[in-house]
């Protein structure tokens, strides 16, 4: 009887030290340098952060007057009786994402033109004016039902730059602004992201708008509290550029300069409803160096975006500058691989279609993917780790298990003793991010028949970490963890085989 009081105890002791976990740490003046470093692998992402992380792609979908402009930026002076898509079919543009693997789909309900996609009572810059259904169409409401209809997650994209808008540039703006993220919030059903960039020119009276973008937080965490706000937001950060490759060394949880006990006494949410601030499109952001200095941490996960084509509206003389299959693998081993969230736009063309060329590259882009990640090499392997335990959930395909070491040993080394020699140059690693983001460095080792040899190496793993490497062709690897903030926690490893595609200019030199 005593045993089992014992493991209820402990149990219970896991469990609510587990529901102690938050997305931020203040950190105190008197923290040391070792405390600082366990307040970091202790913070995790919100339950909003790890549905988001496990989507891995998401898909935007540009589409509006620009379109029928051909402009990237439009002046919102356009007039709404060029918006015609007549072939408009929403349930295409789904399936088209979900076919290629993306997770989520994020659409464009207003760009820096002002025009809307939805029939709004806020202006009289939007669909309702345009010939498209008689003006009784609804982008958004089509998007919206396609993805209920094929279990997809729905974002919205609303421009806070309005071009149109006579309010913009004063007070009353931000009062209009809240008007139309209210409706969208309201009459869409669930919505999984609202996306805001930072794009802040003059409006139609020659004046910028300061943006209340707390009073903005607070309207989508009181009617979707479980959208995450991204990138001008407090979920989700850009990770620096439009090129959809994340940085080597991508750490998740990273410093916040505003967040103190004062903000955190004001806030009485369990995440933070703030955007953090700081420099965050550094090289590195959340290294030892950069956090013992902080005032606060926070999770703050990467998305990295990148268009299909050159420009992010659809225009038909660039069909054939499509990005080809083996420089979307290559972006996606650069930004999945490198723990972020991979946003693809892909961009209906004037039909209201995606174009049959951006079909052809997404499905071979789809099989490329899929002949690589299809046979786990490691599948079947005895694990063995002197200091670790639960070995066997390194290979069960199931993300909420997961290895770790025993006390409080934060290096280790796993090998795995494979059932066949087998030829592989992909190494996939994912840590349990509920847990915390804790590997700060690793290597992996292959016997070659008389001695160890290193494979390749890295820094932080995160939900995800892809590294290729030369051909190797053996039946045992060892993975040495060298540095960890607390216990690592792995949740899965894989090792893959990647075939030649004969178009080495597809990758982007590192």
């Amino acid at each position: 009887m005593m045993k089992y009081k014992i493991l209820f105890l402990l149990l219970f002791t896991a469990l609510f030290a587990q529901a102690q976990k938050k997305n931020y740490a203040v950190i105190l003046p008197t923290d040391s340098e070792s405390e600082i470093i366990f307040k970091a692998a202790n913070v995790v992402p919100s339950p909003r952060q790890l549905r988001w992380q496990k989507l891995e792609l998401t898909c935007f979908f540009h589409f509006g007057v620009n379109t029928f402009t051909g402009n990237e930026w439009g002046t919102g002076k356009e007039d709404p009786k060029i918006f015609n898509p007549t072939k408009l079919n929403a349930n295409q543009w789904v399936k088209t994402a979900k076919d290629a693997g993306f997770k989520q789909v994020i659409l464009t309900a207003k760009h820096h033109d002002g025009f809307c996609l939805w029939p709004t009572k806020t202006t009289e810059h939007s669909v309702k004016n345009s010939p498209w259904k008689n003006g009784k169409g609804d982008v958004v409401k089509e998007v919206a039902d396609a993805c209920r209809k094929q279990n997809m997650g729905f974002g919205i994209y609303l421009s806070p730059w309005d071009r149109n808008s006579k309010f913009y540039g004063t007070d009353e703006y931000n009062d209009f602004f809240v008007k139309q993220l209210t409706e969208l919030l309201s009459n869409y059903g669930r919505i999984d992201e609202v996306w805001f960039d930072g794009a802040n020119g003059e409006g139609p009276n020659g004046k910028k708008q300061v943006y209340d973008f707390d009073r903005w937080y607070r309207v989508i965490r009181k009617l979707q509290p479980a959208a995450v706000i991204a990138i001008m937001g407090p979920d989700v950060r850009w990770v620096g550029t439009e090129t959809g490759y994340g940085r080597e060394t991508e750490w998740s949880v990273v410093p916040a300069d505003n967040l103190d006990q004062a903000a955190i006494s004001s806030n009485s949410q369990k995440s933070i409803n703030f955007k953090p601030t700081g420099d965050m499109r550094g090289d590195d952001l959340g290294s030892r160096e950069k956090i013992i200095h902080a005032k606060g941490l926070v999770w703050y996960p990467a998305e990295a975006d990148v268009s299909i084509r050159p420009g992010w509206f659809y225009h038909k003389d660039q069909n054939d500058k499509i990005k080809s299959p083996e420089k979307l693998l290559d972006i996606y081993f650069h930004s999945v691989g490198r723990n972020c969230v991979l946003l693809m736009n892909i961009p209906p063309d004037k039909e209201g279609l995606i174009n049959d060329a951006d079909i052809k590259v997404l499905h071979q882009w789809t099989k490329l993917r899929d002949d690589i990640f299809k046979n786990n090499l490691a599948t079947g392997a005895i694990i063995s780790s002197s200091n670790g335990i639960h070995g066997n959930a390194l290979l069960d395909k199931k993300y909420d298990t997961y290895w770790t070491t025993k006390a409080k040993d934060t290096s280790a080394v796993i090998e795995l003793k494979l059932k066949n020699k087998s030829t592989f140059n992909v190494l996939m690693l994912q840590e349990n991010i509920a847990i915390g983001q804790r590997i700060e460095k690793f290597e992996l080792d292959y016997w070659d028949g008389n001695d160890w040899q290193k494979a390749t190496e890295g820094t932080t793993v995160g939900y995800k970490r892809l590294l290729q490497f030369n051909n190797i062709t053996t039946d045992k690897v060892r993975l040495k963890i060298l540095s960890s903030r607390l216990n690592p926690t792995l949740s899965e490893i894989g090792l893959y085989f990647q075939p030649e595609t004969g178009n080495d200019n597809a990758k982007e030199k590192k």
